[in-house]
């Protein structure tokens, strides 16, 4: 008989990274409980999808169902100036000759709840409005989670999926923000906003503001669009700290996001967020693993958000089902998990530095080194986890290039 207190693997946070845990584990057969405090659907932020997406989607047996909900379709990113001219669109088919060259845009409310009911659908046990108050221990090892009502629950390992909310960073100050990328962001929602025609209708668009801030422009379903801005604190509120106050300043800015917006209703509240980047000091404690934005969060410029959740949420579903396989959870039993998904974080991390350098040019640095275009798509499309060392030798040359950072690997303990 099973105990019903005792599990394989517990989960706190049922958002992507959570879901995919989930799903992986319960494809390997292991008996898996997600905790989560919210009752789904709920609203997040982080619609735009990367291709390489695709391939963890697939894996989980989503694709049909994401095609079949009417997502709007993405093709492509643009880019407009401060001018307000716009880039031609490089459409993912012209580097990837597959089906994963279009993705979609999701409402993140409908997205997070298909994700975990898929995950259910596998033999999952979710626990919606169930929150988790603290790590239960036994010495220096996570043994399992103690919930808000008094309840025990019990696992060799606990994963954190708990997205910006970061339960283990949290109340083990574990978080140690990028200096370098303390953005502000600012955005909200539009209806009757103006679509390009065809293919482009689906496409993310960035469009420049001075000092090198940006807005999102991301069309969704039902005549919907996100609207967003990011940009250095003294930028935005030089004026004023009013965000309502703030969108309407910029907009006029760019003229492609003005006449975009010119027939457009807002129709929800602006919403504010701010320090946007951060990594965990650790991936990984004694019978602990943390997943997603629970682990790490990287500035939003390039959409990498959902792929890296889901990316380490199938990466840390893997390596639990060998841990337990082997009948050890300890820390350094993640060190391949934990420098695996941080490479791939540098890169995408190295990519938004160098966007965010005031004379940073893509264009000048291909135009000097052109054979090293298609590892650029490949790293704005999710295709992290290869050799780009040339690409970013090369931006070297143009862009100070970060060095790795050394936290975000496993908390071994000695003795």
């Amino acid at each position: 008989m099973t105990d019903s207190n005792h599990y394989d693997t517990i989960i706190i946070g049922a958002g992507p990274a959570g879901a995919t845990a989930a799903t992986v584990l319960t494809e390997h057969g292991r008996r898996v409980v997600v905790l989560e405090k919210d009752k789904f659907p709920r609203y997040r932020l982080g619609e735009s999808l990367l291709p390489y997406c695709y391939f963890t989607l697939e894996r989980l047996g989503m694709i049909d169902k994401l095609n079949a909900n009417g997502y709007v379709k993405k093709y492509s990113v643009p880019f407009v100036n401060l001018e307000g001219r716009i880039s031609a669109p490089f459409y993912f088919v012209q580097h990837m000759n597959h089906s994963a060259s279009q993705t979609w845009q999701v409402e993140r409310s409908r997205f997070d709840q298909m994700m975990i009911d898929n995950a259910v659908s596998r033999g999952a046990e979710v626990r919606f409005g169930t929150a988790a108050r603290h790590l239960l221990t036994d010495g220096d090892a996570v043994t399992g989670v103690a919930l808000d009502d008094g309840a025990e629950l019990r696992a060799p390992v606990t994963i954190d999926a708990s997205g910006r909310d970061a339960f283990a960073i949290a109340r083990n100050d574990w978080r140690v923000r990028d200096e370098y990328l303390r953005k502000i962001a600012i955005w909200t929602y539009f209806r009757g906003a103006v679509r390009d025609p065809g293919r482009d209708e689906g496409a993310t668009t960035i469009a420049y503001l001075p000092e090198k801030g940006w807005f999102w422009y991301i069309p969704l379903r039902d005549d919907m669009v996100s609207v967003g801005i990011v940009a250095e604190q003294e930028y935005l509120y030089r004026g004023g700290r009013d965000p309502e106050a703030i969108l309407q300043r910029e907009i006029p800015v760019n003229s492609w996001i003005a006449e975009h917006l010119a027939t457009a209703e807002q129709v929800e509240p602006v919403r504010v967020t701010s320090d946007f980047s951060y990594r965990s000091r650790y991936c990984a404690a004694d019978g602990l693993v943390l997943a997603g934005d629970a682990f790490a969060f990287l500035d939003p410029v390039f959409s990498s958000g959902v792929f890296l959740a889901l990316k380490s949420g199938e990466m840390a579903g893997d390596a639990i089902h060998e841990a337990l396989d082997a009948g050890d959870v300890r820390a350094d039993r993640f060190t391949d998990y934990g420098e695996r998904f941080c490479d791939g974080v540098e890169a995408m991390r190295k990519l938004v530095y160098a966007f965010y350098d005031q004379t940073f040019s893509f264009g000048k640095m291909l135009k000097k080194h052109p054979k090293l275009r298609g590892d650029l798509t490949d790293c704005l499309i999710g295709h992290l986890y290869r050799d780009l060392d040339p690409l970013f030798k090369a931006v070297a040359e143009f862009a100070q290039v970060p060095p790795p950072l050394a936290h975000g690997r496993p908390k071994v303990t000695v003795g």
